[in-house]
C-alpha cells in the first residue's frame, strides 16, 4: 500500500490547485506579428535574404567611396523616424525583445510603409553593429543619400522655364540646420541645397527629420570644393550673393534676388569662410532691430528665400 502511494505522489499535474497557473496561460499574448517577424515562416526567410543581399550591395558601395549606410540606434529614435518618412531599407529587431507599446508602433509603421525588411537579430549582433550603443532592440538601416551635381540644379531650374534659385551652405555642421534649409527652400519654390563634401553636415536621418518630408522633392548636391561650384554658377550667369552681419547691402533693397541666384549661408558662429566671402557678387544683411548678433542657417536662408520669392511673384 505504501509503494501505491509513493507511486501516485509521483504523478504530474495539478494535484489540489493550479495557482493560477492555468488562468494565466490561457491568457492573451497581444496582436499577432506579421509574417516576417515570425520564425521560420517563409516571408521572414525571404525577408533575411533580401536584407543580407541589400547590405552587401550598401557595402560594396562603401568601399567605392560613399558613405555607408546610416544607423538610427533605439526605440523613440526609431519609431521617429520612420513615423517622419526617414528613407529606410531594413527594421533589425531584437529577437526576444519585450514587446512594448513603442516597438508594436514602429513594427506596424515599418510593415504599413512597405518596401522595409523586417529582420529578427540576437542582441550580441545588435551590440557588433551599433558599436555598443543602447538600441533597446530595435535598429533602423537608412540607405546612403544620392547627392546630385550642383550643376544639376541650375539645369533642372533652366529646364522649367525658371531662373535658379539656390541655397549654397558654407560650414554648417549641424543636420538639423541642414534639414531646415531644405524645408525653407522647398517652401518657397527652390530648385534646391549645396553642400560641401567636407566639414560640412550631409543628409543624415536627422537632417532628413528636420526637413519634414520635403527632402523627398528637393535635391541636395555636393560640391568638392565650394568656392569653385560658386565660380561655376557665375560663370553661368548666376548672382552669388552671400549672406553677412556686415554686408554692403540689406536684403530688401538687393535686386538681384529677382534674378537667377545663389544665397550662400555661413555657419552661425563663424559666418561665411574667407574664399567664399570673396567669391560673392554681392553681401547682404538682414536688419535685426532687437539686437540679436546673428541667426541660424536655417531661419536666415528663410528670410532671404521668402524676399528672393516675393520679387518672382
Amino acid at each position: 500500500m505504501a509503494a501505491n502511494n509513493r507511486r501516485m505522489s509521483g504523478k504530474k499535474g495539478a494535484q489540489v490547485g493550479s495557482g493560477g497557473k492555468r488562468r494565466r496561460g490561457l491568457e492573451g499574448k497581444g496582436p499577432t506579428p506579421p509574417a516576417e517577424m515570425r520564425k521560420g515562416h517563409v516571408k521572414q526567410r525571404a525577408a533575411q535574404a533580401k536584407a543580407r543581399r541589400a547590405q552587401g550591395r550598401t557595402q560594396a558601395k562603401g568601399r567605392g567611396g560613399k558613405s555607408p549606410a546610416e544607423l538610427v540606434v533605439g526605440r523613440n529614435p526609431v519609431f521617429e523616424a520612420l513615423r517622419d518618412g526617414v528613407p529606410a531599407t531594413t527594421l533589425y529587431v531584437q529577437q526576444f525583445i519585450d514587446n512594448d507599446e513603442r516597438v508594436r508602433e514602429a513594427l506596424k509603421l515599418a510593415a504599413d510603409r512597405g518596401g522595409i525588411n523586417l529582420m529578427e537579430a540576437p542582441r550580441p549582433e545588435l551590440d557588433r553593429m551599433t558599436n555598443g550603443l543602447n538600441h533597446q532592440g530595435l535598429v533602423l538601416q537608412v540607405p546612403p543619400y544620392e547627392y546630385a551635381h550642383p550643376e544639376d540644379l541650375a539645369a533642372a531650374a533652366y529646364d522649367d522655364g525658371e531662373d535658379p534659385l539656390i541655397v549654397a551652405l558654407d560650414g554648417v555642421t549641424d543636420p538639423r540646420n541642414l534639414g531646415a534649409v531644405v524645408r525653407s527652400v522647398s517652401a518657397f519654390g527652390g530648385h534646391g541645397v549645396v553642400v560641401p563634401e567636407r566639414r560640412a553636415a550631409g543628409m543624415s536621418a536627422g537632417a532628413w527629420k528636420t526637413s519634414a518630408g520635403t527632402a523627398a522633392r528637393t535635391p541636395v548636391a555636393r560640391a568638392t570644393n565650394l568656392t569653385r561650384a560658386l565660380e561655376a554658377y557665375k560663370k553661368a550667369g548666376i548672382a552669388v550673393v552671400g549672406l553677412a552681419a556686415d554686408g554692403e547691402h540689406e536684403v530688401g533693397d538687393l535686386d538681384a534676388l529677382g534674378g537667377p541666384v545663389v544665397i550662400v549661408v555661413g555657419s552661425e558662429g563663424k559666418g561665411l569662410s574667407r574664399l567664399v566671402g570673396e567669391t560673392c557678387d554681392f553681401r547682404v544683411r538682414i536688419p535685426m532691430p532687437g539686437g540679436a548678433e546673428s541667426l541660424n542657417a536655417g531661419v536666415a536662408a528663410g528670410v532671404v528665400l521668402y524676399e528672393a520669392a516675393r520679387r518672382r511673384r
